[in-house]
């Protein structure tokens, strides 16, 4: 029997109960459920976790009534998938009684720091964009550290981001709205391999 692929091999509820076992079992280990399959991603190494801290002090600095969250978010309008960013921009808040799948509603910006994993390219920059965008969620900012770019997608129209800027480390970058907040990514440059 094949697998038919634009149907999902779990429901939502089985994987959340994967997920709860697989994040008591395997530490190193982050699952997700995107576009019908069940995925893992590898638990940030230091440079990943030092972007994610220079950032979150940016987004404090410049918007004091919002928070950086390391929060779970049910995305996909068609197959109830779940997704993990590196990074949930949204009023401080937003998720208060939420449980670990948040609904992405209240979401200004998701943020992803590539890993280094032979599943990144098709995680990050395929499946996880097309997933925001679906969810409407504004912004999607993408550290790219394998091609040391930030990339910038706007403008969801559902089902894709209509505007997508890519801005090489040492640059200035500037989050469109409802985000407004600007980076050097000058820093960027020395958390790469």
């Amino acid at each position: 029997m094949t697998a038919i692929a634009d149907r999902p091999h779990l429901l939502s509820e089985q994987f959340e109960a994967v997920a709860r076992s697989l994040s008591r079992e395997a530490e190193e280990l982050r699952p997700e459920f995107i576009y019908g399959r069940l995925g893992v991603k590898p638990v940030p190494d230091g440079d990943h976790g030092r972007i994610i801290q220079w950032l979150t002090r940016i987004c404090i600095q410049a918007r004091p009534e919002l928070w950086l969250h390391d929060q779970g978010l049910r995305v996909e309008t068609y197959r109830a998938g779940r997704a993990r960013p590196d990074g949930v921009l949204a009023p401080a808040d937003a998720f208060v009684g939420a449980g670990e799948w948040a609904d992405a509603s209240a979401v200004l910006m998701a943020v992803e720091v590539t890993s280094y994993d032979s599943d990144t390219d098709r995680r990050d920059r395929v499946e996880k964009p097309r997933a925001y965008a679906e969810s409407g969620i504004p912004v999607h900012l993408l550290i790219d550290r394998d091609a040391c770019e930030v990339i910038v997608h706007s403008e969801p129209d559902g089902v894709r981001y209509e505007r997508s800027a890519r801005i090489p480390f040492g640059k200035r970058v500037e989050l469109p709205g409802p985000v407004g907040i600007v980076l050097d990514t000058e820093v960027l440059k020395g958390w790469v391999r």
